[in-house]
């Protein structure tokens, strides 16, 4: 598939680099924009910017909540957020470029290609601002240039949520209406506003309910409408080629965005060398080493849809024991027995100097034959918006509403299940049994409530599962209010005690655990990874237990004021007290 928006953006660059001086002064002098946005190129040219300044990135990278450990926790996580004095995302040199191509878009006689373009840019304004909102709440809304002579504009306060919002599903439906309904992997179009809207109104609408604000039941409407227009008009479908061990491995694998079910990719391509780095990030030693947490890996299902924390001991199951029989998407999320890289013979055994937790993540990792493996070398499309989601937001919605029915299951969750082979979920059986692992202060949530409480858990079982690695989890403990799951434990792997590891149970040593006195591994063990216990692994009971990346009381929450951030002291300072700190803050 051509690489259209490498391409594009490269045009952008040309076609911009006579704007440039314009372009950067805040505001715009006076006339300068009439020579520019007066064709549809223009417009396509300029817009190209917003693709790289709006959207994320290796967004990867920052998945890291309770789900995902690394060497280092988040900020977030440890009272380690200060109030600075600039930046920490309060930037909105994005939202003048938008604001400044609807604008000016009126050079343009071309009246359909002016009413996409404005509607694409309206497009990313929403994106803008709705990870505005998610960060700091309230917010100023902005929907035009500003000149350096409007104080009022420039010192104003920040707006209320109500009136953000509303604008934001304004742009929105103006975005759904005027798009183009084609299907590009690499461009927004129709489909792609209306994923968006399904994540947007199912963020408010869950987080207005258990942060008790009214009108929760609009925005979840308003999710459950753009994802079921979405799911009955669009013509996406999820990727599947009838292998249930692989299928799912082989989405975010492939070099080339499966455009079945991806609905908006970031581009990358060996061709013209554009790379991230997936694929080190996941096999490299010193690069954060993330691993999944042992909380999460207990929540995947057996495979035949039973629940794995239902079984006698499983609290203290050794890896291979506890990995085996599970959901499909285990086993293509991380490292189990077995593994073995795409395009390889050689099956690889679990190796605990890639993991903080023992628990390997994989998914995103190139075939052996990519030459992935080095700095600056994945070239494989990441995925922005994708089909699952959206099937997911719908569930999640109308569970929430209260509304949901078997049948809303069976055109949603279980064709997400089905791909990887896994049973239906059964709303009525969840229901009369929630899952107390999932319920309870320690491994779950504590602020579900109602007739719709267990089929809720299960669902956000399968979010969790699904969307694992795609950098979702922050934000939905922040919405669902479930800010203690930030404290609940952190630990890898049960290993029984020091000597000779066979983590695969098959009959392999995969390496050897000296005990804290133990000065030097036998002989035998020379060329095997080593580790002593209480320096390079800690344990949780000191010779044995689960591996525990963190001290005791590493982890910090603050109830009352961590959903949000702080806003920068020089912004508060520059509106004369006009933009007021989020609670907590001062």
């Amino acid at each position: 598939m051509k690489k259209i928006l490498m391409i594009l953006a490269a045009a952008s660059t040309i076609a911009l680099a006579s704007c440039e001086d314009w372009l950067d002064k805040y505001p715009l002098s006076s006339g300068s924009p009439e020579t520019f946005f007066k064709t549809a190129t223009d417009l396509e040219a300029y817009s190209n910017q917003f693709y790289l300044d709006v959207l994320p990135g290796t967004s990867i990278y920052e998945e890291c909540a309770d789900n995902i450990v690394k060497d280092n926790l988040l900020n977030e996580m440890t009272d380690g957020r200060i109030v600075p004095n600039s930046g920490g995302g309060w930037s909105w040199g994005a939202l003048r470029d938008i604001n400044t191509m609807i604008e000016y878009s009126v050079n343009c006689e071309d009246e359909a290609a002016r009413t996409e373009y404005v509607a694409l840019a309206r497009f990313f304004r929403a994106y803008f601002y709705f990870e505005k909102v998610k960060r700091f709440g309230d917010v100023p809304w902005y929907d035009k240039p500003i000149a350096a002579s409007d104080t009022e504009q420039l010192n104003k306060p920040r707006d209320s949520r109500e009136l953000v919002m509303t604008n934001i599903i304004a742009d929105l439906d103006d975005a759904i209406a005027n798009l183009p309904t084609k299907k590009e992997v690499y461009k927004v179009t129709k489909w792609t506003a209306l994923a968006l809207k399904s994540r947007v109104c199912l963020f408010e609408g869950t987080f207005r309910k258990y942060h008790g604000l009214s009108d929760y039941e609009k925005y979840l409407n308003g999710a459950v409408s753009a994802a079921e227009e979405f799911m009955s008009k669009s013509g996406y479908k999820l990727y599947s080629t009838g292998n249930p061990d692989v299928d799912y491995r082989d989405l975010f694998a492939s070099v080339e965005a499966i455009g079945d079910e991806i609905i908006l990719a970031r581009d990358y391509t060996n061709e013209y060398g554009s790379y991230h780095n997936a694929t080190l990030y996941g096999l490299n030693t010193s690069y954060g080493k993330p691993g999944m947490s042992r909380k999460i890996v207990d929540t995947y299902l057996m495979a035949d849809g039973s629940r794995f924390t239902d079984k006698p001991g499983y609290e203290t199951m050794e890896f291979a024991e506890q990995v085996s029989g599970r959901d499909p998407r285990l086993a293509q999320t991380m490292r189990t027995p077995g593994f073995k890289r795409i395009d390889s013979d050689v099956t690889e055994p679990l190796r605990l100097n890639f993991s903080v937790t023992g628990y390997h993540i994989t998914k995103y990792v190139h075939s052996i034959n990519a030459g992935a493996d080095t700095y600056g070398r994945s070239y494989n499309d990441l995925p922005i918006f994708r089909t699952a989601e959206v099937y997911l937001n719908f569930a999640e919605a109308k569970a929430e509403l209260g509304t949901l029915t078997q049948a809303d299951i069976d055109k949603s969750i279980k064709l997400i299940r089905d791909r990887v082979g896994m049973p239906n979920l059964d709303v009525a059986a969840a229901n009369a049994n929630p899952d107390p692992y999932l319920d309870n202060d320690k491994t779950g949530y504590v602020n579900v409530k109602g007739d719709m409480k267990g089929v809720i858990l299960e669902i956000r079982r399968e979010r969790t599962i699904e969307l694992m690695d795609e950098n979702f989890r922050y934000y939905d403990i922040i919405r669902w209010k479930e800010g203690q799951c930030f404290l609940q434990d952190l630990v890898g792997i049960y290993i029984t005690g020091s000597g000779p590891q066979d983590f695969d149970k098959d009959g392999k040593v995969d390496a050897y655990l000296k005990a804290a006195d133990e000065a030097q591994a036998p002989a035998e063990y020379d060329k095997i990874d080593q580790f002593t216990i209480g320096k390079e692994i800690r344990l949780s009971e000191g010779d044995h237990g689960f591996i525990t990346p963190y001290s005791d009381n590493y982890q910090h929450w603050n109830e009352a004021r961590d959903y949000f951030y702080p806003i920068p002291t020089d912004d508060i300072q520059l509106t004369n007290g006009a933009l007021v700190q989020n609670p907590g803050w001062e």
